[in-house]
């Protein structure tokens, strides 16, 4: 079934068409016109071309799977492949809103080309699924590079370690360093959260899920949202004013989220209580945040230079906000004051 999302979007022009490799249908098909996904087929660690995710998963090549956690959109496993652990995600068919998740399973594509330390790497990513593997409910199948088992949810809520500055402020840098080279590729990640940041063994943060992402039209810094784009969005608590209108997607949309999420790892507190359609009309209409002032994290000189930058994240107006390049140096300077 035709896709409404603009191949463009979706995967840089210099993917496809590739050398080597079976093909996999995709739904960027316009009309009788059959498009293809073709890239290079991918051994881990280099071992042919780490550059290129492939479309091609040797499935007789997966052991051990086990599952470690399931959402909206899909399901994912633990598994061995070629020698190396990875994460395999099985998106699956929703059945209140089908064009959603075929939206969501190649919008997971958009960062797939990118290698980078605090991005979760694609490995490969197919919707041919042998009938082993698959079930009438699956969309497509994604190998990625396994993380580990923790999020920054699981930190900051779930668990009774101490979370420091020099901590919390290593994990705020690694996430900006991430928006920084997904942005300087015209990659929006737009779900932004502690949720979405996994946090490897080294103790190294890493953006995932890229279900909600757009790939804006080179040299455009804004990019109109469609309305049969109908994934655009992300989680209401970390969703930009302007996204909540229906207006234009920027970077600066994925600023916005990263202040929500930099208080939550300062604070370790839920950012808003309170009814979800009332939040989502006062962010908007009465400029509502979570609560600095007054707080005991914000008290130090430390403190005040975060709360600082924090009303320039979540700035109601877009243009008022950081890039996440501007960004960076703001984060060395709080961790020169640890």
């Amino acid at each position: 079934m035709p896709s409404p999302i603009p191949v463009t979007r979706l995967l840089p022009k210099d993917i496809y068409p590739s050398v080597d490799i079976g093909t996999c249908s995709s739904p960027l098909t316009k009309h009788s016109h059959v498009t293809t996904l073709q890239v290079p087929v991918q051994r881990l660690h280099g071992r042919v071309a780490s550059r290129l995710w492939s479309s091609v998963i040797h499935w007789k090549e997966l052991r051990s799977m086990q599952s470690v956690g399931s959402g909206g959109f899909g399901s994912v496993y633990k598994a061995e492949y070629l020698g190396d652990t990875v994460a395999l995600k099985k998106v699956k068919k929703c059945t209140k809103n089908k064009l959603a998740s075929r939206q969501s399973f190649w919008a997971e594509l958009n960062a797939a080309h990118l290698r980078h330390t605090n991005i979760v790497r694609v490995i490969a990513a197919t919707t041919c699924v042998p009938a082993d593997f698959g079930d009438e409910s699956s969309i497509g199948t994604i190998l990625m590079e396994f993380v580990g088992s923790r999020n920054l949810q699981q930190i900051i809520y779930g668990c009774a370690e101490p979370l420091g500055k020099d901590r919390w402020l290593r994990y705020s840098t690694d996430i900006v360093h991430g928006l920084r080279f997904l942005h300087s590729h015209s990659v929006v990640h737009l779900d932004i959260k502690p949720a979405n940041v996994l946090v490897s063994n080294e103790d190294v943060c890493k953006i995932a899920d890229f279900g909600c992402s757009l790939k804006l039209e080179r040299g455009c810094e804004v990019s109109s949202i469609s309305p049969h784009l109908i994934h655009v969005g992300g989680t209401y608590t970390h969703r930009a004013p302007e996204m909540l209108k229906g207006e234009g997607v920027t970077p600066k949309a994925d600023i916005f989220s990263f202040g929500i999420t930099f208080w939550q790892l300062i604070t370790r507190e839920q950012p808003y209580t309170g009814d979800r359609q009332h939040v989502l009309y006062a962010v908007v209409a009465h400029n509502l945040r979570p609560p600095v002032h007054n707080h005991p994290a914000f008290e130090s000189e430390q403190g005040r230079l975060c709360r600082t930058l924090l009303s320039r994240c979540w700035s109601g107006d877009a243009r008022c906000r950081p890039s996440s390049q501007e960004l960076l140096p703001h984060m060395e300077q709080l961790r020169s004051h640890t």
